[in-house]
């Protein structure tokens, strides 16, 4: 959530900023200080008329003490009124209060000064490339038809038990997924992450925490009945561990790691991007978390960008990183960059991690805070990071390294997997 300071200080600052990110509800700004007004005039008051009360109660007890008791009673009943009128001024005050909140939450998080122009994702820029060629065999096929011939996932069986987008890993398959995110988190914990196993639903606050609410309502499985959400992703609990805490300041940097099934409903996609591990409902993801002192947060970011890249490279796959630009970053973060591996009997792009800053946006939601050397109260900042996202990973993996022989296990992976092929 922006701080309200940020908007009243520099109110054109912000909406520029806001219409990168092609924001929608820039009369927000103006609203949002409309309210801050009407809520310090209303405070204003209360406040002297409180200051009345009290001043008249001190007047009450010295005129008592000297038996001037009509004198008393006179300002008794006048104090009365006073009183009589500061529970509607409470009364407003907390509307108030409650529909600056309500509409702080529907602002974006400021994009940061390198967040390139742009509306869609051909507007993103890439900054980097690695990995090698992949050079397939005759007759290669795609994941999903490799994952039929070896046995290796049911997607069939899987729309059988719940419908699409719910796959069955099956044999090897399996164990290939249950590789994947044990490496993937011993690499974290070896670059100094505590690992994490979190719940995998969430409350209302641990969602509106993260900025997944109100953002992403329509995305979420959500289960009336317990009031709860199904998470889409680690960051969400693993971040909320840190909510309504003051962390010291030689606490920092904390890092986080956790693998979670996430859950997202996926409305509206359709065609190519659904087919096969493309887009699922339930998939499994390793996540980095870093909480950290503000003026740290960039180098952090760098570092983190570094990693996944690290992480990505050792499984020999072609990759490449792109800076999202303003309209394709998502609602909570400051800055994004995206890792994409290739596909190359699908010869498409596929995005398996997200690493962002989201500076004091989710902090000032979860009020985490810390002291600063001058004893003042100040927020933290967050970043997250996908390392790695299995599905999309799992497909490139099939795809890139399949030969006559069969599926070629990265010299990283094979200690997991325990073979070199399948």
């Amino acid at each position: 959530m922006l701080q309200l300071s940020v908007l009243r200080n520099d109110p054109a600052f912000v909406k520029e900023r806001l219409a990168v990110k092609h924001c929608k509800q820039l009369d927000l700004v103006d609203s949002i200080i409309a309210l801050d007004d009407q809520r310090k005039k209303l405070q204003l008051d209360f406040d002297t008329t409180q200051a009345k009360v009290n001043a008249a109660s001190k007047e009450i007890g010295k005129m008592m003490a000297s038996g001037n008791v009509a004198g008393a009673e006179a300002i008794k009943q006048e104090v009365a009124g006073w009183k009589e009128s500061l529970d509607p001024i409470k009364t407003q005050m907390a509307e108030i209060e409650t529909a600056l909140t309500n509409q702080l939450l529907q602002l974006p998080n400021l994009p940061g000064a390198p967040v390139p122009i742009g509306k869609t994702p051909e507007d993103n820029v890439v900054v980097k490339t690695g990995g090698p060629t992949a050079t397939l065999p005759a007759g290669a096929m795609p994941h999903w038809d490799l994952a039929k011939k070896y046995n290796l996932i049911d997607f069939d069986l899987g729309n059988k038990i719940t419908g699409s987008g719910f796959p069955v890993y099956i044999g090897k398959g399996a164990k290939l997924q249950r590789a994947l995110i044990q490496y993937f988190l011993d690499f974290n914990t070896a670059a100094g992450y505590t690992e994490y196993l979190p719940p995998f639903m969430v409350n209302e606050a641990s969602a509106l925490g993260t900025g997944q609410l109100p953002d992403k309502e329509g995305q979420m499985y959500y289960m009336p009945a317990d009031d709860f959400y199904m998470i889409p992703t680690a960051e969400v609990p693993v971040t909320n561990v840190y909510r309504d805490v003051i962390i010291k300041p030689e606490e920092f940097p904390i890092k986080m790691t956790a693998y979670s099934p996430c859950f997202r409903r996926e409305a509206g996609s359709y065609g190519k991007d659904v087919r096969g591990l493309n887009r699922l409902h339930q998939f499994e993801k390793v996540e980095i978390i870093q909480i950290v002192e503000p003026s740290t947060s960039y180098t952090v970011l760098d570092e983190m960008v570094a990693h996944v890249e690290k992480l990505v490279a050792s499984l020999e796959l072609p990759y490449r990183i792109l800076r999202l630009c303003g309209g394709d970053m998502g609602f909570a973060s400051a800055i994004t960059y995206d890792f994409e591996v290739y596909s190359a009997a699908q010869e498409r792009w596929l995005e398996v991690s997200s690493v962002s800053n989201f500076e004091a946006y989710q902090t000032n939601r979860l009020k985490c805070r810390f002291k600063d050397e001058n004893g003042k109260m100040q927020f933290a900042h967050s970043l997250n990071g996908s390392s790695l996202a299995l599905p999309r990973i799992l497909a490139c993996l099939l795809e890139n390294h399949q030969t006559a022989a069969g599926i070629a296990i990265p010299a990283a992976l094979q200690p997991y997997f325990g073979a070199t092929t399948i």
